[in-house]
């Protein structure tokens, strides 16, 4: 078996996170990304852990000192969601939140079927 430590970056920076309710908030996320794509990959985007759909950046969360963040790899996914974000704090490109303030599934959803709609459109104009 190969030894290589970034193979499971995704699943590493989660063992790494030392708050539970941090990482249970974060686990959450990318579960419903991987209900989104089941097929996702592990890799690193942008310098982040993250999950890899069709080998594009589709899905990463980070623990910060001031919060959580969702970063979905597009400027043009959050804007299409922003009446729904209203109590969240977010900017083109990342979508702030905490354990105690979670992004409800069905909008997780709705951000990750948009990405996922994205990366296949792009893939599909590259044949």
């Amino acid at each position: 078996m190969s030894s290589d430590t970034n193979a499971h970056p995704v699943t590493d920076y989660l063992a790494s996170i030392d708050n539970d309710a941090d990482r249970a908030a974060l686990e959450r996320v990318l579960d419903v990304a991987r209900e989104v794509a089941p097929d996702v990959t592990q890799g690193m985007s942008y310098g982040m852990p993250t999950l890899l759909y069709r080998g594009k950046g589709y899905a990463a969360t980070m623990q910060t000192k001031a919060h959580l963040a969702l970063y979905p790899f597009s400027g043009s996914v959050l804007p299409e969601f922003e009446a729904d974000l209203a109590d969240f704090s977010h900017s083109i490109s990342a979508l702030r939140f905490s354990a105690e303030s979670p992004v409800p599934a069905s909008l997780l959803r709705r951000i990750f079927e948009l990405r996922k709609a994205q990366i296949d459109a792009q893939l599909a104009q590259k044949r």
